[in-house]
């Protein structure tokens, strides 16, 4: 599976050449790359390097995705590998923002824990701030790991019956976590899941019964979909202390 769902993928160097739109009064836009650039920055004064990624456009080359799945000596796992997920927008349509996540390995479902909005809208003192608030985000990542590991060992300990699991699906679908058309899929995954690291009838789960019926969708909106999620089954699992704020 991609590390991002884009119709128009770009290598780092084509990135480089995407037009930016000027300045106006109330609207300073980004140069994609040099996003990319500052996070790679960041990301090596942190001592994590990037294993894999790929970059995004839509609507003319104003909006950017990128995923970058990142490796470390204190975040690695035979399991998972933490992803890194990266949004820019020069047509006001979303802030620029930095999401981390992980990927299964079993089966490549991505997921995301935390969203750091890099600014509230493209302000005049975005470049200026922009250094700072992706430092901020790298440092999370460490954390972010540890946490997820943590919400990981709560799901798996957490047996659910099918009727319940029907009912959470449901849950899930009026939140928009899920899109309705999915939710009779999700509940499939969840009897029969198709990769035995996934069967015994817990809330881990239905957890990937969800990410697996995620996969290969919006990825604009997958962040918001993952994180409602973790909050709606971490009230079920109830894991001790999760120190990552979306």
């Amino acid at each position: 599976m991609s590390l991002i769902i884009s119709r128009n993928k770009v290598s780092a160097e084509q990135l480089a050449n995407v037009f930016t739109p000027a300045a106006t009064d109330s609207h300073q836009p980004i140069a994609h790359s040099v996003l990319v650039d500052l996070t790679r920055e960041a990301l090596d004064r942190v001592g994590l390097q990037v294993r894999e990624e790929e970059h995004g456009l839509a609507n003319g080359g104003l909006n950017y995705f990128g995923g970058f799945a990142l490796k470390g000596s204190d975040i690695y796992s035979a399991e998972r590998e933490i992803v890194l997920g990266l949004r820019n927008s020069n047509n006001k349509r979303f802030a620029a923002s930095i999401c981390l996540g992980n990927r299964m390995m079993v089966c490549e479902n991505l997921c995301f824990s935390s969203d750091v909005k890099l600014s509230r809208t493209h302000t005049t003192h975005i470049m200026r701030d922009l250094p700072r608030i992706i430092a901020d985000a790298m440092s999370r990542v460490v954390t972010s790991w540890h946490d997820m590991e943590q919400r990981i060992q709560s799901y798996k300990n957490t047996e659910i019956s099918s009727r319940r699991a029907e009912n959470i699906v449901v849950d899930l679908a009026d939140a928009k976590a899920l899109p309705v058309r999915e939710i009779y899929n999700t509940i499939k995954e969840f009897r029969n899941p198709r990769h035995e690291d996934f069967k015994g009838g817990t809330l881990w789960s239905l957890y990937n019964a969800v990410t697996e019926n995620l996969k290969g969708s919006d990825f604009t909106k997958l962040p918001q979909r993952t994180m409602v999620t973790q909050s709606i089954l971490d009230r079920i699992a109830k894991p001790a202390q999760i120190l990552v704020e979306a």
